[in-house]
Parts: structure tokens; C-alpha cells; sequence
């Protein structure tokens, strides 16, 4: 395995996922020592409606936000890795109390175009830090337009409406859920998950994210 792991670096050095300059030799966490000093952090959580907190250990600019668009956008799907422990960190500093964990699903058409759904990796590597089962809870039953170009925080109201419906075998009743995506921004898409999941029966939602638009 060490071996494998050498001609690894060897023939594909591993980069940083936020700057993407070439990592230090036994660095192995993926980031690197500029960005965990230079990374614009964010401390505390969000709100919005449905949702009782949002955490996330990044703000969305900079490096951040490159890094997140590679991720989501230019198959960098590894990326969910290097997130997890720090989105576990969040969640240390802001402890919440929860059941298990799901996340924001992709609509199918979606996600085979990209190849994997990125909330559901995020909440799969953030399963294996927190050692908290991660399960599908929702289904997204529209493909409405990406929300990144819809607008306002109505528009993307009313263009998520309806979009997702709770799983038929989802086990919700009296959990406190806790929800995983990419990136908060006017909280639509998680509001209206949180919603779906408080009508089949959950106690409580909060979620986690990457990153946070909002300072």
C-alpha cells in the first residue's frame, strides 16, 4: 500500500483542493499550510426558515468558492474528503444534536450528466469522520433550473417548489435530522427539503455546508 500510495504522488502529485499548488511531502490532509492559515473562515451559523441552525467552516469566496466549482463542476469528486473533516469541525464548534444524517439530492438526469451526486458524497465522507449513519430521506422529483442562475431569494422560492418529495421507505418519525449540501446561500433549496421532512413526521432539521454566501 505504501508503495501504491508512492508512485501515486509520484506520477499524479496531490495538489491543494483550495489553491491547487502542489502539496508538501507527507501532507496529507489536502490542504495546504498557506490556506489553513489564509482559508476566509466563518464562525458561528446561519438561519432560514425550516432549518433550526446552519453551519459551515468556510465562507464562499476566494480560493472556496474556486475550489467548490471544481468540485461540483470539473469532476473533482475527491474533494468530498478533504471537506468532511472540516465541515466535523463546524459542527464541533457549534455542536447540534442529531440522528443521522441525509442531504440534498441531485435529480437523476443531473447527476448521471455529472457523475455523482456532490451532497450526497459530502454526507457520506462527513458519515465516516462523525461515525453517524448517513441515509437517502428525500428524492428530487422535478429538475428545475440550477438555482445559482435563478435569482432573487423568491425566485429561488419559487422555482425549488415542489421539487422534492420524502423517499416512501424514509424512516423520519420523531428524528432530529441533520442535512448536508455544497453551499448556503439564500437557503431556499434547504428550507424547502427541511419542510418536506418536518410534514412526514421529523423532529427537527439542521444542516451542514461547505461554505456560506453570507458573512
Amino acid at each position: 500500500m505504501k508503495l501504491h500510495r508512492f508512485l501515486l504522488n509520484l506520477f499524479f502529485p496531490p495538489r491543494c483542493v483550495f489553491c491547487h499548488e502542489l502539496l508538501p511531502l507527507r501532507e496529507e490532509n489536502g490542504i495546504c499550510p498557506h490556506c489553513e492559515k489564509t482559508l476566509p473562515r466563518f464562525h458561528g451559523t446561519e438561519k432560514t426558515e425550516f432549518v433550526e441552525r446552519v453551519v459551515a467552516p468556510f465562507r464562499y469566496e476566494a480560493a472556496v468558492r474556486d475550489s467548490l466549482r471544481r468540485y461540483k463542476f470539473g469532476g473533482r469528486s475527491f474533494y468530498a474528503s478533504v471537506y468532511a473533516p472540516c465541515m466535523a469541525e463546524a459542527l464541533r464548534e457549534n455542536p447540534i444534536a442529531f440522528d443521522v444524517i441525509s442531504w440534498v439530492p441531485l435529480h437523476p438526469r443531473r447527476r448521471r450528466s455529472r457523475g455523482y451526486d456532490q451532497a450526497e458524497l459530502l454526507a457520506r465522507a462527513l458519515s465516516a469522520e462523525l461515525g453517524t449513519e448517513a441515509v437517502p430521506l428525500l428524492r428530487k422529483q422535478r429538475n428545475a433550473a440550477p438555482q445559482s442562475g435563478t435569482g432573487d431569494a423568491a425566485a429561488r422560492r419559487a422555482n425549488i417548489s415542489g421539487c422534492y418529495a420524502i423517499l416512501p421507505d424514509a424512516a423520519v418519525e420523531g428524528r432530529r435530522v441533520l442535512l448536508v449540501d455544497d453551499i448556503f446561500t439564500t437557503g431556499a433549496t434547504l428550507s424547502e427539503c427541511a419542510r418536506i421532512l418536518l410534514m412526514a413526521g421529523c423532529e427537527e432539521v439542521s444542516a451542514v455546508t461547505v461554505a456560506t454566501a453570507h458573512r
